[in-house]
C-alpha cells in the first residue's frame, strides 16, 4: 500500500468495461513528511477522491481482485481510502 496525493483525473474516450463507473486518477507517491517522491502513476478510484486528497493506494493484484470481486481485471493500482490526518509517532 502506498501513501499518495491525487493530482487530477484522466479523461478517457475509450475504456475497458472494468473501468465503468470508476474514475481514473493521477496520483503522486509521498514520503513520511508528505513530500513528493518518485514518479506519478494512474490509479482507479473507488472512494470518490479528488485533486489534493491524500489517499491510500493498493498495488497488489490479489487484494484488488478481492475488493472488486472480479477474477480477471486490468487494474494495477486502486485507491482504497482517503486519509483525513497522518502523523508520525
Amino acid at each position: 500500500m502506498r501513501f499518495c496525493e491525487v493530482l487530477g483525473s484522466v479523461t478517457q474516450t475509450i475504456r475497458h468495461p472494468t473501468y465503468d463507473g470508476h474514475k481514473l486518477m493521477v496520483v503522486q507517491p509521498l514520503d513520511e513528511q508528505q513530500k513528493a517522491t518518485g514518479n506519478s502513476f494512474l490509479a482507479v478510484d473507488v472512494v470518490q477522491a479528488g485533486p489534493g486528497d491524500k489517499v491510500l493506494v493498493l498495488m497488489e493484484g490479489n487484494g484488488i481482485r478481492q475488493i472488486l470481486g472480479i477474477k480477471q481485471l486490468p487494474i494495477q493500482s486502486l485507491i482504497v481510502g482517503i486519509v483525513d490526518a497522518a502523523e508520525l509517532g
